[in-house]
């Protein structure tokens, strides 16, 4: 499995411009003008896991085959979405859809690049998108409310679950905070994820600096820092423009690039690393003289699980996992070598899959 992250913010702060370069395309016009990108564009991208080369070198594997994530590009928000001020009813609807949200920030200074509020500030750029999801949260839970209580009076139990975390929810988007603060026992969890709320959704603040400042940010990333560390919530500092120069480039290139800009790594490479710990998934390998591939799953997923990701017979007729750790696979120089030193292991039911595991499932069909 993989997920879906909306990559949202105030028009004209490079969202357009890093989808591009997370798609490799130029399908997302980057112009500057409000509103540019009309209608979400979606794109796939391959997960970066160089432990997939490295198992795929070692089984001569025909195939690589990555792991894979979809990002959105939404349509800029203005202040008033929630009341359906711009392209707000679009935005909000869209955003329902996605899995996490990565809220792109502007912390450059261009004066020939127009701010849409006229000034350089992230924070307050924050503040504004978490403002209008919340009054638009709101909104969403009293027209609910209304709606469900002649069922809560009628002792409807799914009714009255719904409206006792719906009231939490509203008390703490009243409170001026979003929804996601709530504390969510596992027995409501499926009917929490239910209601929808927008500030709910897991939030991965993107820092887009200039070129010069890609390596270290600045004043204005560091202030994001600090909010997201107040909140709970992570950030990344890339530069979109250096980000989309980079995917144009072949990969020899791109590292060449990478150090001549102090850069240990693509900055894309930490956004996707930084979702996959926003969502809490992992990476496990199948491994052949076919095909090398990578799988995500959550964090926690069992092995007739994991399994049902490949196919949904693997998960029903499980019967146990052959599994090597990532480590001993490399070190040991493949999967006979690791089973003749006594490090393939057979898993059964109850095995929680690891990040990293080589896996080969047995099942009947």
């Amino acid at each position: 499995m993989g997920f879906k992250m909306g990559i949202v913010g105030l028009p004209n702060v490079g969202k357009s411009t890093l989808f591009n370069a997370l798609t490799k395309t130029a399908a997302a016009q980057a112009a500057n003008f409000p509103f540019c990108t009309i209608e979400p564009n979606v794109g796939e991208v391959a997960v970066p896991d160089t432990r997939l080369d490295k198992l795929a070198a070692i089984a001569a594997s025909k195939q690589i085959i990555p792991t894979r994530m979809t990002f959105v590009d939404i349509a800029g928000l203005v202040k008033g979405a929630s009341k359906g001020e711009g392209l707000g009813n679009q935005f909000l609807a869209n955003i329902r859809e996605v899995d996490a949200i990565a809220h792109v920030l502007r912390c450059f200074e261009d004066g020939d690049v127009t701010h849409v509020e006229g000034r350089v500030d992230p924070v307050a750029d924050a503040e504004t998108i978490e403002t209008e999801l919340m009054l638009a949260d709101i909104e969403s839970i009293e027209k609910r409310l209304q709606n469900i209580v002649r069922k809560v009076r009628g002792g409807d139990k799914e009714a009255v679950q719904q409206e006792r975390l719906m009231r939490a929810a509203l008390a703490a988007l009243e409170d001026g905070q979003p929804a996601r603060v709530v504390d969510v026992d596992d027995e409501d969890a499926k009917a929490w994820a239910m209601l929808q709320l927008l500030t709910t959704k897991p939030v991965l603040y993107v820092c887009n600096v200039g070129e010069s400042e890609a390596a270290e940010g600045n004043a204005h990333s560091a202030a994001v820092a600090d909010m997201a560390a107040a909140q709970g919530n992570s950030h990344v500092v890339i530069s979109a423009q250096i980000e989309e120069e980079i995917s144009q480039l072949e990969p020899d290139e791109a590292q060449m690039f990478l150090e001549e800009m102090g850069l240990a790594e693509a900055g894309l490479d930490r956004l996707i690393r930084a979702g996959y710990e926003l969502l809490h998934l992992e990476t496990y390998f199948t491994v052949g003289p076919k095909e090398a591939r990578a799988w995500t799953i959550p964090t926690g997923t069992s092995a007739p699980r994991a399994a049902g990701v490949i196919h949904g017979d693997f998960e029903k007729g499980f019967i146990r996992a052959e599994t090597i750790a990532y480590d001993d696979f490399v070190s040991l120089g493949g999967e006979q070598p690791a089973k003749e030193a006594g490090k393939m292991r057979a898993e059964g039911k109850g095995y929680i899959v690891k990040d990293g595991d080589v896996l080969h499932f047995l099942f009947n069909t």
